[in-house]
C-alpha cells in the first residue's frame, strides 16, 4: 500500500523520510499553494465575505507534481505544522488537490524525531476546521484593512505606504514611547555611599536614612545637612541578619522569552531567531530534529521528556542536582496548550558534543534552549545573604551581600532580563556593636531617568503582556515596521521615524479602534474563540467590517482636500554650500540628503552611512551607499578624487601582510577574503563547510557581475 505524506519544507520532508518505511513517500509544498492573490481584496463582504482563493503564481509545476503523487497513493497524511496556519495549508492542500476525504487524513506531531512521527501517523485525524477558520479570519482581517487602509495612506501621506491591524498599534507603543522620552522631567536626587572595611574586608554601605526610617536627598543641600552630621563620626554596627534563600530556576522558553532571550544574550533579532529555530525543529544532517515545535505559548512538558532530562541531570551533574521531584510550570491562562514548551528532544545531545554540525548560530540558540531546559528541572540555588545596618551618629547606612552557597541550577544557566542589576558581592561577618573602620564617603548626584526605548526582547515581551498579536506574529511583525521604514532601529534601541509617527497620528486621529492597544487584544481574543469553537468566524468579520467601513468613509470625507506632511529628519552632514544641517528626503530613487534651504540652496547627496572603515587607497572615511537598483556598495568619501569603490564588504580583520581591513568577497563561484590595499595582494579563501553558513549574500545577483570589475569601472556603475 503507497502512502503520501505532506510537509511544508524539503529539509523537514529529507529527515522525515528516514524515519518512515519504503512505502512512504515524503513531499513538500513549500509552505502555502494558493492564497488570496496580491493584485485584488479577493474578499467579499457583500456576500458574507466569500474569499477567492488562487493558486500561488509559480507554483503551477510542483502543484501537478503534488496532485499526481496524490493520485498514485492509496493514503494521504497532511502533516504540516500543528497550528492554525499549518492546519489552514492542510486544508487549502486538500481543497486545491481535490483530495479524496476517505483516503486522506492529518497528521501533527510536536517535534521531528523517529518516536513521534510514528506515533503520529497511527492516529490520524480529520483536519480540524476550527483552527482553519481562525487562520482564515486572521488572513481576511488582514486583508481588509490592509487593503482598505493603505490606498487612504497612498493618497493622503506617501505611495507604497502600508497599514496593518497589529502593525499599527506597534508602531503606535514605540511612538507613544518616544513621547514619553521626550515629555519627560528629570527629577534631581542625590546618594552618599561610605566605604567601610571590617578586618581587612572591604565593603560599600548606602546611606538608607536615620533610625526613623528611610530619607530621601533631593539637593546638595540635604547631602550637606547629613555630611555635617556625620562628620568624625564612628561606623557601629546596628543590625547584622543573615539568611539563606532559595531561588528557583526559570520555566523552559516559549516563543515570546525565546525570542527575548535571545535577542539580550545573542543579540540576534527575532526574525533570524525564528528561521534558526525552525531549522533545529525540522531537523539537521544526520542528527533529525533538535527541537520542539517553536510557535507556542504553553509551559506543559510531556512526561517521558521530564524523565529523560532528570535522568541526565543526575548521570551529568550528580544527585544533589536532581531534585526529588519533577518540576511543573504553570502555563498563564490565555494560552494555547496545544504544543509544548520549546525543547531539546534529546537531552543527552550536549551543544559542544554537536557543534560540529552545526553553524554558528544553530550552536548558539540550541546551547540557549538547551540550557534554559535543563536547567529548569534541576535543583534550586541557595543563596547566603547579609544585611547590615550601621549607624553613624543617628544615620543609617545600609550594606547587603549574597554568596552561593549551593549553586543549582545557576551551574548552567541564569535568567536575563532587560535591567541586570549589579550582583552584590558578600559582606564581611559582622555582629551588632562592631565598629567598623571608615575609608571614605562619595556622594553622587543623580536624575531620574525617562522610561528606556523599546528593543526588540522588550517589545515582545510588551507585545505578549498585552495581548498583541500571537506567538507567530511577533517576528513578522517587528519586521515589517522595520522594513517599511516605521521604525529605526539604532544598536538595540528601536525609536519611530518621522514617518511612522506621522502615520501613527493619523490612524489615532481617523481610526482609533486599529490602534487602540485593548481592541487589538480583544479581537485576538475572539480569534482564540473561534479556534476553540465556541464563535463563528463570520460573525467576527460582520462586527468588525461595519464599524470600519464607517470609519473609512468619514475620514475620505473629512480629508477631501487634506494631506499630511511628514517632517523631515535632520541628519548630521553639513552642507557644503551653505553650513546648513542636511535633511533626509524620499525621492524616486530612495532616500537622499537635501538641503534644507531650498530653493537659495538647491545642494543634494546621496545617503550614506560611515563605516568606521578607512579607505585603503587614501585613508579617509569608507561610506556604506545605495545603487540606483537598490544594492549596497562601499566607496571612498573622497570620490570621485579618490575613485575607491567595492561591492566587497568591510570585516573587522586585519591584512596580515599591510595591516589594512580585510574585504568580503562573496558570490555563488567566488568567495574571498581579500585586501584593497593597492600592491598588497594578500587574499584567503573562505571556509565552506557548510551551506547554512552562506547566509542570504550569495543570492545578491548584482554582487556576482560587479565583483569581477575593476575598482574604475565599477564607480561608473555605480
Amino acid at each position: 500500500m503507497s502512502k503520501l505524506l505532506i510537509v511544508e519544507s524539503p529539509s523537514k520532508a529529507k529527515t522525515i523520510t528516514k524515519y518512515l518505511g519504503d512505502d512512504y513517500v515524503v513531499k513538500a509544498s513549500m509552505g502555502h499553494l494558493r492564497d488570496l492573490p496580491k493584485k485584488k481584496l479577493a474578499v467579499d463582504p457583500e456576500n458574507d465575505f466569500a474569499v477567492d482563493y488562487e493558486p500561488i503564481e509559480g507554483k503551477g509545476k510542483l502543484i501537478k507534481e503534488l496532485s499526481d503523487a496524490a493520485s498514485a497513493a492509496d493514503l494521504i497524511y497532511l502533516a504540516t505544522d500543528p497550528d492554525r496556519e499549518g492546519e489552514a495549508i492542510s486544508w487549502h492542500l486538500a481543497e486545491l488537490l481535490k483530495l479524496d476525504p476517505k483516503k486522506t487524513s492529518r497528521v501533527t506531531f510536536n517535534e521531528i524525531t523517529k518516536p513521534a512521527i510514528t506515533e503520529a501517523v497511527k492516529h490520524p485525524r480529520d483536519i480540524d476546521m476550527d483552527l482553519v477558520n481562525a487562520q482564515q479570519a486572521r488572513r481576511i482581517l488582514d486583508r481588509i484593512v490592509g487593503y482598505k487602509l493603505s490606498p487612504f495612506l497612498w493618497k493622503k501621506v506617501r505611495k507604497g505606504l502600508s497599514a496593518g491591524r497589529v502593525q499599527s498599534v506597534v508602531t503606535r507603543l514605540i511612538v507613544d514611547r518616544e513621547r514619553e522620552i521626550n515629555a519627560f522631567i528629570p527629577d534631581e536626587y542625590w546618594t552618599i555611599d561610605a566605604l567601610l572595611s571590617y578586618e581587612g574586608k572591604d565593603f560599600i554601605a548606602h546611606f538608607y536614612g536615620n533610625q526613623k526610617g528611610k530619607l530621601e536627598l533631593k539637593s546638595h543641600e540635604d547631602v550637606d545637612k547629613v555630611l555635617t552630621a556625620i562628620d568624625g563620626a564612628k561606623y557601629i554596627v546596628a543590625s547584622y541578619k543573615t539568611s539563606k534563600k532559595k531561588r528557583q530556576p526559570a520555566p523552559p522558553f516559549i516563543t515570546s522569552t525565546l525570542q527575548q532571550d535571545a535577542s539580550r544574550r545573542l543579540s540576534m533579532p527575532a526574525k533570524r531567531v525564528m528561521k534558526v529555530a525552525q531549522e533545529l525543529y525540522e531537523g539537521v544532517e544526520g542528527l533529525g530534529g533538535l527541537i520542539t515545535y517553536i510557535r507556542t505559548d504553553s509551559l506543559r512538558i510531556a512526561e517521558s521528556a521530564l524523565s529523560d532530562v532528570r535522568s541526565f541531570i543526575g548521570e551529568r551533574f550528580g544527585s544533589e542536582y536532581k531534585p526529588a521531584k519533577a518540576r511543573y510550570f504553570k502555563t498563564k491562562k490565555d494560552a494555547q496548550d496545544a504544543h509544548e514548551a520549546i525543547r531539546p528532544t534529546n537531552p543527552a545531545l550536549e551543544p559542544d558534543k554537536i557543534k560540529k554540525s552545526l553553524t554558528p548560530d544553530q550552536y548558539k540558540l540550541y546551547k540557549l534552549i538547551w540550557s534554559r531546559f535543563v536547567a529548569s528541572q534541576m535543583s534550586d540555588a541557595i543563596l547566603d545573604t547579609a544585611a547590615a545596618d550601621i549607624d553613624a551618629n543617628g544615620y543609617i547606612f545600609r550594606a547587603t551581600g549574597t554568596s552561593v552557597a549551593f549553586p543549582g541550577f545557576l551551574a548552567l544557566y541564569e535568567e536575563s532580563r532587560d535591567e541586570q542589576s549589579e550582583a552584590e558581592a558578600p559582606l564581611p561577618v559582622l555582629k551588632e556593636d562592631d565598629t567598623t573602620e571608615f575609608k571614605g564617603l562619595e556622594e553622587k548626584q543623580h536624575f531620574t531617568q525617562p522610561p528606556a526605548r523599546y528593543t526588540e526582547a522588550s517589545l515582545i515581551k510588551a507585545m505578549e503582556e498585552k495581548g498583541i498579536g500571537r506567538p507567530s506574529t511577533y517576528a513578522p511583525t517587528i519586521s515589517v515596521i522595520l522594513d517599511r521604514e516605521y521604525v529605526i532601529k539604532e544598536g538595540k534601541t528601536l525609536r519611530p521615524s518621522a514617518l511612522g509617527e506621522a502615520v501613527t497620528d493619523l490612524m489615532a486621529e481617523r481610526f482609533a479602534d486599529i490602534v487602540d492597544v485593548s481592541f487589538t487584544a480583544s479581537m485576538e481574543d475572539k480569534l482564540d474563540d473561534v479556534e476553540q469553537g465556541e464563535t463563528d468566524y463570520k460573525a467576527v468579520l460582520r462586527d468588525f467590517y461595519g464599524d470600519f467601513m464607517d470609519e473609512l468613509t468619514a475620514a475620505e470625507k473629512a480629508m477631501e482636500k487634506q494631506y499630511v506632511k511628514v517632517r523631515d529628519e535632520e541628519s548630521d552632514v553639513v552642507c557644503d554650500l551653505c553650513g546648513r544641517k542636511m535633511v533626509i528626503k524620499v525621492g524616486r530613487f530612495g532616500k537622499f540628503l537635501a538641503c534644507p534651504g531650498y530653493p537659495e540652496c538647491k545642494n543634494t547627496k546621496p545617503l550614506s552611512q560611515d563605516t568606521n572603515v578607512a579607505c585603503p587607497v587614501c585613508g579617509s572615511k569608507l561610506l556604506k551607499k545605495k545603487s540606483k537598483s537598490g544594492y549596497y556598495y562601499y566607496g571612498c568619501e573622497k570620490n570621485p578624487t579618490c575613485g575607491f569603490m567595492t561591492w566587497d564588504s568591510p570585516t573587522n580583520k586585519k591584512c596580515p601582510k599591510c595591516g589594512g581591513v580585510l574585504f568580503r568577497h562573496y558570490t555563488k563561484e567566488d568567495k574571498r577574503i581579500l585586501c584593497h590595499v593597492p600592491n598588497c595582494g594578500y587574499e584567503e579563501p573562505i571556509a565552506t563547510r557548510k551551506k547554512a553558513e552562506e547566509g542570504e549574500e550569495a543570492k545578491k545577483p548584482a554582487k556576482k557581475t560587479a565583483a569581477k570589475k575593476t575598482t574604475k569601472k565599477t564607480t561608473k556603475k555605480a
